[in-house]
């Protein structure tokens, strides 16, 4: 692989499209140092490297002739700074939410898993041998395919479409009346199973659909249509939550950040 290449792609069979958001490639062939920041998300992600290693400060480390390195990011409501070493080669599922318990139940989801063994060694050779998305598609579709089970989770389930659903006027204690739970109880499973609260879950859904429209929708939108629209009290309470989860103003941040692909792929990035 000569040239650098990012690609994002769908899932093809309508079984995992309910579950997987999309997939996406990445391919560094001159990389010798990047830093990139990836900012708090309502999906989870599982990133298989071609070989590669973890350090012991948190790097991914390109090791040639090394064996393929797998890791499963959950929800994360702080930025998640990676900086990834020597050349890259990455294939990433990245899932709707609750989507990864479809396909296993190795690890707790609620937290960073840098010893994940999802894939097998075959796989993960046939993924690695191709750049050409119709095939990964197909790769990675029949890989989840032979992994998918139905999980019941009703509760957790009806939390995550309730905040998806209802932007205005949102309070956990009218979730706890219509669901019958108390906020006490309906707080411990959201941890249970996104690892964090109801509340911030919220959050961090509402803010990722705003920077979604401002990026992918309609770019020329100002802050206070933004905030507006998203049932910010003004444009001010905008800002604050912006800074509180990406450590930055609206301004630097749109201005300081790459999308890539055609998906929500939005990142700082240093090299």
């Amino acid at each position: 692989m000569k040239e650098k290449l990012f690609k994002t792609f769908k899932p093809s069979d309508p079984r995992i499209a309910a579950y997987v958001d999309y997939y996406y490639l990445d391919i560094k062939p001159f990389n010798e140092e990047i830093e990139i920041d990836c900012f708090p998300h309502y999906k989870t992600a599982v990133s298989f490297y071609a070989s590669h290693s973890r350090s012991e400060n948190g790097d991914i480390v390109y090791q040639e002739g090394g064996k393929p390195f797998q890791a499963f990011t959950p929800v994360h409501d702080d930025v998640l700074k990676v900086r990834q070493v020597g050349f890259v080669h990455r294939v990433v599922m990245v899932f709707k939410p609750l989507g990864i318990f479809h396909f296993t139940q190795k690890g707790d989801f609620t937290t960073f898993i840098y010893d994940f063994d999802f894939l097998e060694e075959r796989e993960l050779n046939l993924i690695f041998n191709t750049t050409d998305p119709d095939s990964l598609t197909r790769l990675l579709d029949g890989a989840l395919l032979s992994r998918y089970r139905n999980v019941e989770l009703s509760l957790i389930q009806h939390i995550v479409n309730h905040i998806f659903e209802e932007d205005e006027d949102f309070s956990v204690e009218k979730l706890s009346a219509k669901l019958n739970y108390s906020r006490q109880y309906l707080n411990r499973v959201c941890r249970q199973y996104i690892g964090v609260s109801v509340k911030r879950f919220r959050e961090i859904v509402r803010f990722r659909k705003a920077i979604d429209q401002k990026l992918l929708f309609a770019t020329k939108e100002n802050l206070t249509s933004l905030a507006h629209q998203f049932n910010y009290n003004d444009q001010s309470h905008f800002i604050k939550v912006c800074r509180n989860l990406t450590g930055n103003a609206p301004g630097p941040f749109f201005k300081r950040g790459k999308l890539l692909g055609s998906e929500d792929t939005f990142w700082h990035i240093r090299d």
